[in-house]
């Protein structure tokens, strides 16, 4: 069998049902469960720090692990960067068979830090019947130290691997997401799969084949080449849990959503004031209250045609990228890491007064999708915890490219149909 730890919502288990094949993922959380099941994966909720190890021992033939990765991101502490040292410690410790785990996590910052060292637990296990054949690990950029430590005690054991950063852009998904990758082969050489896209196309030369350019947002939202893009809302709360703009079910394109930005003059004729908003709206958006009539009327759109670009989150260093673009790497899980898209204008204002169109958050199949999930993928729990759900997971595209050579398959990346 195909063993995923830290298995989280399937983005791994998802990207080997496309290739044919089943894995059995160990996951904790309640809802990354839920969704998993709802999804039809093997599935057993446990802590993969305390589960043994010797029901898998003869039996394994590849093993898959990302660890959680918050304790390391950019979106949260980095507690895990200062805890580096502990870690390495415990996977040379298990690498020789010792369990120095309890007293190592009781000196770490952050407790999660040390589940990146889990995976080494299983393998040395493993090897003592000679499995598992490979291994694939997946996590963010700063942990590629950590891969390079475990591919050392893995080429001791006679494994073919290969550590480094790559970018799941260069493989079809709308998103620069970067991530450091472990591979490791008993039976072939380790190598990472050829980039099938570039940030600009380039054609087929006597070398190899060319590469497509990087999927954009809007292609894979379906939103066409020259379709205007509009974001939806949807409501149920938004990633944090907060209430939307609309009751329960409904679903509204912006158009819809913003006719409250509107403007129109008074019955009296002296002049224009904003409508169906509260008293502070005006100031908010730095228009006088008492403007003449005889100025050109504000308006929304009309002197503009507004373009969107999804924020990444709401730190000042979040990622801003327009929709003919990939996105940025999505984070979820904390308020502070919601993803929004925002109105910019293309063409010239003429003058008018103009309202922008406020923010909007970004829906949970869009995200889903621009992580390459199929936009009907049955993810659990309320709003919140479905975003933390497609935060964390692996782009199931960029999964299958990375497992196909591993299990004799070949990859058609048809297969993955990401418009809504």
């Amino acid at each position: 069998m195909i063993l995923d730890l830290f298995a989280g919502p399937g983005g791994w288990s998802h990207a080997l049902s496309i290739l044919g094949v089943r894995d059995i993922g160990l996951e904790w959380d309640r809802w990354a469960c839920a969704t998993r099941a709802a999804a039809g994966q093997l599935t057993l909720r446990t802590d993969v720090a305390l589960y043994p190890v010797w029901p898998w021992i003869g039996r394994t033939v590849g093993l898959i692990a990302s660890p959680p990765c918050q304790a390391w991101s950019m979106a949260g502490k980095r507690l895990g960067i200062l805890d580096q040292p502990l870690v390495h410690q415990a996977v040379t410790d298990l690498a020789a068979g010792r369990d120095t785990r309890d007293r190592l996590r009781t000196a770490c910052r952050d407790e999660r830090s040390l589940l990146a060292a889990e995976p080494m637990r299983y393998l040395n296990a493993l090897n003592t019947a000679g499995e598992p054949e490979w291994v694939t690990m997946e996590e963010v950029p700063d942990v590629l130290p950590l891969w390079k430590q475990y591919a050392a005690h893995l080429r001791g054991w006679g494994f073919s691997t290969w550590t480094g950063l790559i970018n799941a852009a260069d493989y079809g998904v709308p998103q620069t997401r970067r991530r450091a990758i472990l591979l490791a082969s008993r039976t072939r050489t380790a190598e990472p799969p050829a980039p099938t896209h570039a940030q600009a196309a380039e054609p087929d030369n006597l070398f190899g084949p060319g590469r497509t350019r990087w999927v954009s947002m809007a292609q894979a939202l379906g939103w066409g080449a020259t379709d205007r893009p509009v974001p939806t809302i949807c409501a149920g709360g938004g990633p944090g849990g907060g209430p939307e703009p609309f009751p329960s079910g409904s679903r509204k394109t912006l158009s819809d959503a913003r006719t409250r930005g509107t403007w129109a003059p008074p019955e009296d004729g002296r002049s224009v004031q904003p409508r169906k908003e509260g008293p502070d709206w005006a100031a908010r958006h730095d228009i006088p209250e008492d403007r003449p009539v005889d100025q050109p009327a504000p308006r929304t759109g009309a002197a503009h045609r507004w373009a969107w670009s999804l924020r990444s989150n709401n730190q000042a260093h979040a990622t801003t990228r327009r929709a003919d673009e990939p996105a940025g790497t999505l984070f979820f899980g904390h308020r502070a890491n919601e993803c929004t898209w925002v109105a910019q204008p293309t063409t010239p204002s003429d003058g008018a007064w103009e309202v922008v169109p406020d923010p909007i958050r970004i829906t949970a199949v869009e995200a889903g999708i621009l992580q390459t999930f199929p936009s009907d993928y049955p993810w659990a729990g309320n709003k919140g915890q479905q975003f933390a759900q497609i935060g964390n997971a692996v782009p199931p595209l960029l999964a299958a490219h990375l497992l196909a050579p591993h299990v004799n398959r070949t990859l058609n990346p048809d297969d993955f149909t990401l418009a809504a």
